[in-house]
């Protein structure tokens, strides 16, 4: 069975090895880069087992990507200290949303709407949407990238129709399908990226109630997300063109 792997950066500019890649299963390390050929030096490594390879990589590759979440104490906020990262970002706040279902969205009125066949009508002067509202006048960028199944979820068709209240509020909203996210190798993770500086790792129950949220301020793991937002936002679709590819 072929290994889960994450890629995790480059030391190249060009985008070439040397680089580092994570197990997502087992934790192991997989660093590519020139292999150790010359015998003299190869004869002077200790410990070196049939079958073995030595790779020779900078020093600054590993540690600007090995990972080091293994020692890491999970910072994790209430909801309402999560709302608060909106009022205090200055440039760009982003979201991928993975999940088929959100019991948030299943609890208003406007849902019960639009399963009826109905046409919501969005209500844009809650303190949320004013102040996204105030954001995006002022010049901040909010954008989404929503994956979207094929057939979409119930769910997921909602937000789709959401998508006209964000656009209302000034926010960018995209859509992927989730074949497509798959062949990116996206991770299924919820989370906002605030400012290109710090990740909030959206944590859901078995009901899919969001119960609370895990900041992230490591800088090798806050580039790494910034590097889904880029993968996802460069292949996404504006929500109005996105018609989810056919079943196989």
């Amino acid at each position: 069975m072929a290994r889960r792997l994450r890629f995790n950066g480059t030391g190249s500019g060009e985008g070439g090895c040397p680089a580092v890649h994570e197990d997502l299963d087992s934790g192991e390390v997989i660093v590519q880069g020139r292999p150790l050929t010359d015998p003299e030096d190869v004869g002077r490594l200790r410990h070196l087992s049939e079958g073995e390879i030595a790779i020779a990589v900078p020093r600054d590759l590993l540690v600007d990507w090995t990972p080091k979440d293994k020692s890491r104490q999970a910072r994790i906020i209430g909801l309402d200290a999560f709302g608060k990262l909106f009022e205090n970002f200055e440039h760009t706040a982003w979201r991928l949303e993975t999940r088929r279902r959100y019991a948030s969205d299943e609890n208003s009125d406007t849902y019960d709407r639009f399963l009826r066949g109905e046409r919501p009508v969005w209500d844009l002067d809650t303190p949320w949407a004013r102040n996204i509202k105030t954001k995006t006048a002022g010049g901040a960028i909010v954008g989404r990238v929503r994956i979207v199944d094929t057939p979409p979820t119930d769910g997921q068709r909602y937000l789709t129709a959401h998508a006209e209240k964000n656009q209302a509020l000034g926010e960018d909203i995209r859509n992927l399908s989730r074949t497509h996210a798959e062949a990116l190798q996206l991770p299924s993770e919820d989370f906002w990226l605030f400012d290109s500086r710090l990740v909030a790792l959206l944590r859901f129950d078995d009901a899919d109630n969001l119960v609370d949220v895990e900041l992230i301020t490591e800088p090798s793991e806050v580039v790494r997300y910034a590097m889904v937002r880029d993968a996802a936002w460069h292949q996404a679709v504006p929500y109005r063109e996105f018609t989810a590819e056919p079943s196989e």
